[in-house]
């Protein structure tokens, strides 16, 4: 059951320019963070959640055979660090296959749209060593072909370190011939025949002051599809960007699977803000808010088009704990979240 395999550790600390007392949380998920807020409507805390997969599960070295229809029907939030891979690898490549195979010519008058594309899975921690392995683990044999064959990724690092890292993590592997690596800060001094030969390019837990360089790489790279995978910057946080804002919003979010707690006064409950694309049509699928129930099962309790803000969030939890819990009624919100990878709120 969900409550055996999902777990959610929450700790306190005291910010030093306020007195009151919030919660942190160890995350799984340090780039996707809500964006600051000061609003205290009730007196629930809603925080970020560790997800954490139990041991035997995070370091298993076999991963499970997967094909690009991998995915059940109704597929649900995973339960192991394997199936949220394979989940995300799933996802990832059924949005890609259609644009990869499109047999439109790049002359026609109609211009194309370029595919752009985000995916947000968990991750142990912020590590050169577990970033280049969830690279590894999800790149490796993506079940995409363009015309029959394999195609080429390129992966764009977030430094020379973790691009080195990557490099050793993929060199063992026999089909690391299809998958190139640099990083961003030097992209400009690339050899263009690098990103020329790269059907699909990756930026991997991309910085917000790389923002510029990815952009100029995702222009070269028109009409190829572009993956921004695991960005250090939270969701919201692109209003924030300036004449950048709109490039940030134009990649699509194919999965994402994110932990939420909120505590009461009397209880408190745990939950999962999750989207998986399963069929490639990134427009038809909706954003879950899904809630452990007593029983430990993850229940549905909203559903949203678009990407559910924090107060949309903080509404659905607090309305499903008012009606258990009246005395709630009278309680407020801490919306203040931290990053505990950043630091930042």
């Amino acid at each position: 059951m969900a409550s055996n395999l999902l777990k959610f550790h929450i700790q306190s600390f005291k910010t030093t320019n306020r007195s009151t007392q919030f919660l942190q949380h160890e995350t799984l998920f340090p780039h996707i963070a809500f964006p600051q807020n000061h609003h205290h409507h009730h007196h629930h805390h809603l925080v970020h959640s560790r997800v954490s997969f139990p041991s035997s599960l995070l370091y298993q070295s076999r991963s499970p055979a997967l094909s690009i229809h991998s995915l059940s029907s109704s597929s649900s939030p995973p339960t192991s660090k394997e199936e949220a891979i394979v989940q995300a690898k799933t996802c990832l490549s059924t949005s890609l296959e259609k644009p990869l195979n499109n047999p439109k010519l790049a002359g026609k008058l109609k211009k194309l749209k370029q595919p752009r594309f985000q995916v947000e899975i968990p991750v142990i921690d912020d590590s050169p060593t577990s970033l280049s392995q969830l690279a590894f683990d999800v790149f490796k044999d993506l079940p995409i072909k363009r015309r029959g064959t394999p195609v080429k990724i390129l992966i764009l690092w977030p430094s020379p370190t973790l691009k080195n890292r990557g490099m050793e993590a993929f060199q063992s592997y026999n089909s690391s011939k299809n998958v190139e690596h640099v990083d961003v800060s030097s992209v400009r001094n690339t050899d263009n025949r690098i990103l020329s030969s790269a059907e699909v390019a990756v930026f991997l837990g991309p910085e917000t002051s790389q923002l510029p360089d990815i952009k100029t790489v995702t222009d070269i790279l028109y009409p190829r599809p572009v993956v921004i995978f695991n960005p250090k910057w939270g969701f919201g946080e692109e209003n924030e960007f300036g004449d950048l804002s709109g490039f940030v919003g134009s990649f699509e979010v194919v999965y994402s699977f994110m932990g939420l707690e909120v505590r009461g006064i009397l209880s408190k409950r745990k939950g999962v803000i999750f989207k998986c694309v399963r069929d490639g049509v990134v427009s038809g699928e909706k954003w879950t808010v899904l809630v452990e129930e007593e029983g430990g099962e993850l229940k549905v309790v909203s559903r949203f088009k678009a990407r559910p803000s924090i107060g949309e969030v903080e509404n659905v939890l607090y309305n499903l704990m008012a009606i258990n819990s009246p005395i709630t009624k009278s309680a407020r919100f801490f919306k203040d979240l931290v990053s505990n990878v950043t630091g930042r709120k």
